[in-house]
């Protein structure tokens, strides 16, 4: 049975589309067919964090408004099997999304036996931002360490409540799990950012993973690469353990301490 997943949170700049590529890549790695979907109309990302913005000739919009097919406007991923991007239109307005469309279009992919729909939300809580959320079945709740961050995502956590179609139904609420990006456990220690404990007391919903904060994200996405990808790197590990939890195994949580400084970085400074 497919799942709708949307990735979201109230702020924007938190790693929300870096997040939705390497969640999708993720459970494509782990043989789960998965299709992500870019939901910022006008402001078109998640394909070049992809690598695949020189291949996409139709959008989203192309099939709401029935100019294209699914199968026209599916971009088949290089780097893992089983993952396929829908790109959002750069040059039609928000309004292009309806709510009947966007239901359609599920529909049709939901046909096509995909595993995970992943819906990468736009910021904030216009139009773009209700429709990813709208049909879904669980949500990543995406948060940075920071006061204004956490705040929208409480802003956020209401709206999946009580303007999704499971809470006009009164069906099952969404299952929603929070993930909180760019976390320093230094800067945490030093009182410039938020404690896990912190972000949780505020938000009360249930931990899937941190995201250490590290310049890997940036280059990654230079290269047109999900971060998942950077082999080695704490983030690509601390994306493969959110998938992990995701899917119902135990993982401890890893990169979360500040690393205590050496002896001789003690005595004479330095990095």
């Amino acid at each position: 049975m497919t799942k709708i997943v949307v990735v979201t949170s109230g702020k924007g700049g938190v790693g929300k589309t870096t997040t939705s590529a390497s969640f999708a890549t993720g459970l494509a790695m782990r043989g789960l067919k998965t299709v992500v979907i870019d939901f910022d109309v006008g402001l078109r990302n998640l394909d070049l964090i992809m690598g695949c913005e020189r291949r996409v000739v139709y959008d989203f919009i192309n099939v709401i408004q029935g100019e294209a097919s699914l199968n026209q406007a599916l971009i088949k991923d290089k780097q893992t099997d089983n993952l396929f991007v829908l790109a959002a239109s750069q040059t039609r307005d928000k309004d292009a999304l309806t709510t009947a469309g966007v239901e359609k279009v599920l529909n049709d992919l939901k046909a096509m036996s995909f595993d995970y729909i992943v819906c990468d939300s736009p910021a904030g809580i216009e139009t773009g931002a209700l429709l990813a959320m709208h049909f879904a079945d669980e949500a990543l709740v995406v948060t940075n360490p920071e006061v204004s961050s956490v705040r929208d995502s409480d802003r956020i956590l209401g709206m999946l409540s009580s303007k999704t179609k499971r809470a006009i139904d009164g069906s099952d609420p969404i299952k929603e799990h929070l993930l909180i990006t760019r976390y320093n456990p230094s800067r945490v220690e030093g009182g410039h950012m938020l404690s896990l404990e912190d972000i949780q007391d505020i938000l009360r919903i249930k931990l899937i993973g941190v995201i250490p904060e590290s310049d890997i994200v940036l280059q990654a996405s230079n290269q047109g690469l999900p971060a998942v990808h950077m082999q080695g790197t704490d983030v690509a590990e601390a994306y493969k353990d959110v998938i992990d939890r995701f899917l119902g195994e135990e993982r401890p949580l890893r990169f979360v301490a500040a690393q205590k400084a050496g002896l001789l970085k003690r005595l004479f400074g330095g990095r």
